[in-house]
């Protein structure tokens, strides 16, 4: 039996998506194991991380001459955990080319992709006036948002949402798609053909 897909898993915020995955590894239906979880400030997540016993660093952007630096220093403590996949999940920082160079990058967005990139997505979705939206696993490129599709599933937009109440429930979507996605990566690889990810 093989050994479980490594990940590393980057956050910014409450965590949420980490914990997703924490649960799935927990309840034994995740092929991978978190081996460490990264921010690049203190934050929910890394709380998440500790209490299940999961390693964490803190790699910020104040702390080093540049983005170039930082971008460096990053790689190297994603390289420390030799990951097979790393998940930023929820982390608002732009990977430079040393960071993506270290490892495959897997990323969620609250949107179905290629419309409405960025961090602004939901807010987007809302003023634009679409009835129907979502969420995107891709891999992650140097781009904001731009990288091949792996999945996407839809959300009905109901016509007395509210930004917060669309985004909550794209959310539990987003959790359920990111699961399903690693733990089809983990148990049978992927390959990269232009825009086309195989996974399986």
């Amino acid at each position: 039996m093989s050994a479980p897909l490594r990940l590393v898993v980057l956050v910014s915020g409450s965590g949420t998506l980490l914990q997703a995955l924490l649960d799935a590894q927990t309840a034994g239906t995740l092929p991978a194991q978190v081996v460490a979880v990264g921010a690049d400030q203190e934050c929910v997540g890394l709380e998440r991380a500790r209490a299940a016993g999961v390693a964490t660093f803190v790699e910020a952007v104040r702390d080093h001459a540049d983005r170039g630096a930082w971008d460096a220093a990053l790689a190297a403590r994603i390289a420390e955990h030799a990951p097979g996949l790393v998940v930023t999940a929820g982390f608002m920082k732009i990977l430079g080319p040393q960071a993506l160079a270290a490892a495959t990058f897997v990323n969620t967005h609250p949107a179905l992709l290629r419309s409405f990139l960025g961090a602004y997505g939901v807010w987007d979705i809302r003023s634009y006036g679409v009835t129907v939206t979502g969420s995107t696993a891709h891999l992650v490129d140097a781009g904001v948002d731009t990288g091949p599709i792996i999945e996407q599933r839809t959300v009905a937009i109901a016509p007395d949402d509210t930004e917060a109440s669309l985004h909550e429930r794209i959310k539990v979507v987003e959790r359920e798609m990111l699961v399903d996605v690693v733990t089809a990566m983990a148990a049978g690889g992927w390959r990269v053909e232009g825009r086309r990810v195989h996974v399986g």
